[in-house]
């Protein structure tokens, strides 16, 4: 597998110039004021004793979660635990010679992972997406910084433009994981970086660390009609999030943890996905790490992505 990007202007050239548009490294450390080692030592004891709950206690808390869904939004949900799966650490391929720009996977992301709709209230309005896709002009040579997420689907693929899906790339080393001042985010041994909503504080030091813009602060309480709640949950994923946590994508921990394909994956019409076990070495991603000439973004910072960007 390379991790070297290939400069070059033409649609194959893609993650190149993406790799050289990259300006600013990932933020090393956090300090905090007045953050003494009691401090320390209380908060690494509650996020200890929240990952290591029993599973009584573990099924309480989803208990009180499902309560509290049932409270803010008037609908019943199932709110699960399910903990990584044994000899497994996912990841995820994407086909850029197959991406056509369409935004169904983005589509599929929201209605899935309770993501907030847009509401006319308030001055943060905009709805959050854990998927955005990046329209690049090819003849202009292909770069980050005059990619749009703004473009008509409806009229895509546009003549003389590449699309770049970009979201949480499930870093090996992530350095959003190392600037937590509270311990609120962590790398799962099935190497889904997650995030405890309860215990973030919303400081923005992760989004502030992650190169990949993936992260996303909830300004306001989400807007969510009931209609549009999927109930299948998972604390550690898509359960409704509330005002002042940052989110993101999870690789649907609530399905893949169940043995189904991210929503993202079944929604692409054009087979552009490829997910699965990358410790299986008879798995369609294996096969892809094996036997297509491979990308990973902004690899110049060793982030160690488990996202892989590749041509048919």
């Amino acid at each position: 597998m390379s991790e070297t990007l290939i400069p070059s202007i033409t649609r194959r050239g893609l993650l190149g110039a993406a790799a050289k548009a990259a300006g600013a490294a990932a933020v090393a450390s956090v300090a905090l004021p007045g953050c003494d080692d009691r401090a320390d030592q209380v908060r690494e004891f509650i996020h200890k004793r929240l990952r290591e709950m029993s599973p009584d206690e573990m099924r309480a808390f989803c208990t009180r979660v499902e309560a509290d869904c049932k409270e803010r939004f008037g609908k019943d949900v199932l709110v699960g635990s399910e903990p990584p799966l044994k000899d497994v650490v996912f990841g995820y391929g994407l086909d850029l010679s197959r991406c056509n720009g369409n935004r169904k996977c983005v589509d599929a992301c929201v209605q899935e992972n309770n993501q907030s709709r847009p509401s006319p209230e308030g001055p943060h309005n905009n709805p959050i997406q854990w998927i955005t896709v990046l329209e690049m002009d090819e003849e202009a040579g292909i770069e980050l910084a005059g990619s749009t997420a703004y473009y008509e689907p409806v009229k895509v693929p546009a003549p003389g433009k590449a699309y770049l899906p970009v979201a949480c790339q499930q870093c090996d080393n992530p350095p959003c994981v190392k600037v937590c001042p509270v311990k609120a985010t962590w790398k799962e041994t099935d190497g889904i970086v997650v995030i405890d909503y309860d215990q973030c504080i919303g400081c923005r030091c992760c989004m502030s660390a992650c190169p990949y813009g993936a992260r996303h602060f909830n300004w306001s309480e989400p807007n969510l009609p009931a209609d549009q709640i999927n109930g299948t949950m998972h604390v550690l994923g898509n359960r409704p999030r509330m005002r002042g946590v940052v989110e993101k994508c999870t690789f649907c921990v609530q399905r893949t943890r169940n043995g189904l394909y991210p929503a993202c994956h079944d929604a692409c019409p054009t087979g552009a996905r490829v997910f699965g076990n990358l410790l299986d070495p008879e798995s369609e991603i294996r096969r892809l790490l094996e036997t297509k000439r491979v990308f990973v973004l902004k690899a110049e910072l060793n982030t160690h992505p488990k996202f892989f960007y590749f041509y048919s």
